[in-house]
């Protein structure tokens, strides 16, 4: 998720990207860090068989420096389109 296009990011799991994705745009939870960022467009997203799986690769990025982060948005999302638009 982000805030506008090389601004903030956020890196989370979840099981129900809709959802979640929800809860970021209606600023569910006031004292969260997407809240206080205004972090609630999804640009970039991976899907995995498990959760540990989806938790391994969490901890993975989180560790990754912002610029390997970007380009990895920018192959998947040139534009940064929030691609929840395109959810049903």
């Amino acid at each position: 998720m982000a805030s506008k296009r090389n601004e903030t990011l956020y890196i989370g799991v979840s099981n129900s990207l809709y959802r979640r994705s929800l809860e970021h745009k209606f600023k569910i939870n006031p004292n969260s860090f997407s809240t206080k960022y205004e972090v609630n467009k999804l640009v970039y997203y991976e899907s995995y068989a498990s959760i540990q799986e989806a938790i391994r690769r969490e901890k993975a990025m989180k560790k990754w420096n912002r610029a390997w982060k970007i380009k990895l948005i920018e192959e998947f999302n040139p534009t940064w389109k929030d691609l929840f638009e395109d959810m049903e």
